[in-house]
């Protein structure tokens, strides 16, 4: 008879402590499974010019950030101006993946709004986006010299974000 209520007790008591692991984590640090794994390929049209195609391939030997971002964004809109002060610091290019947007819409946004780009891949279908595991935008990945994906962000970045873990994390990876 006590083992008809010690087995719900147990099953309860565990179920509390997976609550409240998870309720101490950060939802900007989901773990992703492409930590420490090659970058996803792709070969995408410019943003600012349809003829001209990118890959992460051109980037080897480079230390690289990706960020994946909308026009239509309101936290993409939030973080812009961090992107722009880290483009103007030329720690690392920053290459975009513009997601499921409208070309017109995005290049008017960056020509308003600046433009902290090396580029921006048009992925206006999100099938690129889908395979870096994207939740939503914004969404941030440094990538190594040898396309390996070694940080990934969910959400808008923030000054301290990048002086705490991004801009540590560039230069250590630019020295290996």
């Amino acid at each position: 008879m006590k083992a008809k209520f010690l087995i719900p007790l147990i099953l309860f008591v565990v179920l509390i402590g997976f609550l409240a692991v998870g309720l101490n984590r950060d939802p900007h640090e989901v773990p992703s499974p492409l930590i420490n794994k090659l970058a996803p390929a792709f070969n995408l049209p410019q943003l600012a010019d349809s003829q001209k195609m990118f890959s992460p391939q051109s980037m080897r030997g480079q230390v690289w950030v990706l960020n994946v971002w909308a026009s239509w964004c309101v936290a993409c809109r939030e973080e812009h101006p961090v992107l722009v002060e880290m483009g103007k610091l030329q720690i690392a290019p920053i290459i975009g993946l513009d997601y499921k947007d409208q070309r017109d819409d995005a290049l008017t946004m960056l020509s308003s709004q600046g433009n902290p780009y090396l580029l921006s891949a048009f992925d206006a279908d999100g099938r690129v986006g889908i395979n870096y595991g994207v939740y939503g935008v914004p969404e941030t990945y440094v990538i190594d010299k040898e396309g390996i994906i070694r940080f990934k962000h969910i959400g808008p970045l923030t000054m301290d974000l990048l002086n705490q873990r991004i801009f540590p994390l560039l230069s250590q990876l630019k020295k290996s």
